[in-house]
């Protein structure tokens, strides 16, 4: 692990080695590697860390989130674990209009801004002392679409969205105030990094078409990340799904990165970005999961292939290691990223 070579990709300097960073829910790997189970709370953290130093991160994927006292909609979530069984899914709002009435500012359980400037540092200096030899960022996850998502589930945020575009843009601004407030909490706090999270998209592209992205999404992304460019602190933005269609987007609106799926396309990235940005990712976790030796090594060359002259890339697998690859697999690609990651 290195602070260092992390440091260096993510301010585009070239570290000798293509640095490393992994999102890895794979419970049986884990506790053979760190000795700690991850589903116990009391070890949690502990078998994180240890994961994080066994493997050599170089960055560690990590975002600040609190309490905010609005409505969630729980719609289940992937399997990770072969542990957990699936939950029914839950949605507070029943209608469009209920949506379109809704006002977070109104119910939202803000805290003072000197309060949140601390509880973001606080939330930085702990991940710093648990992971002290990897860089460590701050950022947000619900950002400006995502909020949508979480508050009122996918169909209901579609159709108010489109039933009454003005109503729902009021909306749309009191969820970029609050984070508007993460982002100057960051500022104050002086976090060097600020990873942007926002599930614009789905698999297969664009939920809702391009012409209404740039005109509700883009422009409010833009509004955030402003003030942090201006501070000096590095914007990596990070989706889910194929957001082909908006890399020039994002990159206009002033992300510095992007960390993203094997659905993105890393050849267009490098080719347009890849002097210029950080990129994480793209190795497909479903060649991990189905693949031979032989498939799992070539799917890491191809991303070296387009990286390593990328001064910002990280090694990544894009859609994460849950428990259902095999742990031959999970090794052999550690294997081949240290052959193939030698500049």
């Amino acid at each position: 692990m290195s602070f260092q070579r992390g440091w260096q990709a993510i301010h585009l300097e070239m570290p000798d080695y293509i640095p490393h960073t992994e999102y890895l829910t794979h419970r049986p790997f884990i506790m053979k590697v760190t000795g700690y189970d991850p589903e116990d709370e009391s070890q949690k953290e502990q078998a994180n860390a240890a994961l994080a130093k066994a493997l050599d991160y170089d960055f560690i994927w990590s975002v600040y989130d609190r309490e905010w006292g609005l409505p969630k909609t729980d719609m289940g979530r992937a399997k990770y674990y072969e542990t957990e069984i699936p939950w029914e899914s839950s949605y507070p709002f029943k209608s469009v209009e209920e949506v379109l009435a809704f006002n977070p500012l109104d119910v939202a359980d803000l805290p003072s801004l000197d309060e949140l400037t601390a509880d973001v540092r606080r939330y930085y200096e702990k991940g710093q002392t648990l992971y002290p030899e990897a860089v460590f960022p701050g950022g947000f996850y619900n950002s400006v679409f995502t909020w949508c998502i979480k508050t009122f589930g996918w169909e209901l945020f579609m159709m108010a969205a489109k039933a009454d575009p003005q109503r729902f843009e009021a909306i749309l601004d009191q969820f970029t105030e609050i984070s508007r407030m993460v982002v100057e909490a960051h500022i104050r706090a002086e976090i060097p990094i600020f990873l942007c999270h926002d599930d614009i998209v789905w698999a297969a592209g664009p939920v809702f078409s391009p012409a209404w992205m740039r005109r509700y999404i883009f422009p409010r992304l833009k509004r955030l990340w402003d003030p942090l460019r201006e501070a000096g602190i590095k914007i990596l933005f990070c989706s889910d799904g194929n957001f082909n269609e908006f890399v020039d987007d994002l990159a206009q609106a002033g992300a510095e990165g992007f960390i993203f799926e094997p659905l993105t396309d890393l050849r267009y990235i490098v080719e347009r970005y890849g002097q210029t940005h950080v990129i994480i990712g793209n190795m497909d976790s479903r060649i991990l999961q189905c693949g031979t030796p032989e498939q799992i090594r070539a799917e890491v060359k191809r991303c070296a292939d387009l990286g390593r002259n990328c001064p910002g890339y990280f090694f990544a697998v894009g859609n994460h290691i849950p428990y259902t690859v095999p742990i031959p697999s999970i090794e052999c690609y550690l294997e081949a990223i240290q052959e193939y990651g030698k500049r």
